[in-house]
């Protein structure tokens, strides 16, 4: 049976960065991931180049940043004073710290995720972008299962 729109398929597979060659994630031997596919939840590329596989295929395919998770965007890195992370008049130190990851909420509501790239005395450089935005993915795996 080949992987169509509709199956889901079990896939063993590992993810590195094509740009510096990180392993960037590897699915564990005692869970292997399933996915669903024709609903729009996976990369489209990604999706594409599994179609039509079947049980027992070996695939090795790169995803540009352009189709997966976007060139990095410079405008969505920016300072934010830190007195914006206050409770009861304090700041936690703790919390403000290079490589945390903080959910904020913009005017409008929506949520963002922020990684702190820098801390200085009165504000926190934040990264918006996707942790794999400017990342070229490379895929290498096996199609373990295709069912209906």
């Amino acid at each position: 049976m080949k992987i169509g729109s509709d199956s889901i398929a079990s896939i063993s597979y590992s993810l590195t960065s094509n740009n510096s060659g990180e392993l960037l994630e590897k699915t564990p031997d005692d869970k292997i991931m399933k996915f669903k596919f024709g609903n729009g939840e996976l990369l489209p590329l990604f999706e594409k180049n599994l179609m039509n596989l079947e049980k027992g295929e070996k695939f090795d395919f790169i995803v540009p940043s352009a189709e997966a998770y976007g060139p990095v965007d410079p405008y969505a890195i920016f300072d934010i004073p830190k007195d914006t992370f206050e409770v009861e008049g304090k700041v936690d130190e703790k919390m403000l710290q290079v490589g945390n990851q903080i959910p904020l909420t913009d005017n409008q509501g929506n949520k963002h995720l922020g990684l702190i790239t820098k801390v200085m005395d009165k504000a926190v450089t934040m990264n918006f972008n996707h942790p794999l935005a400017g990342v070229d993915l490379r895929f290498v795996g096996e199609v373990i299962q295709v069912f209906e």
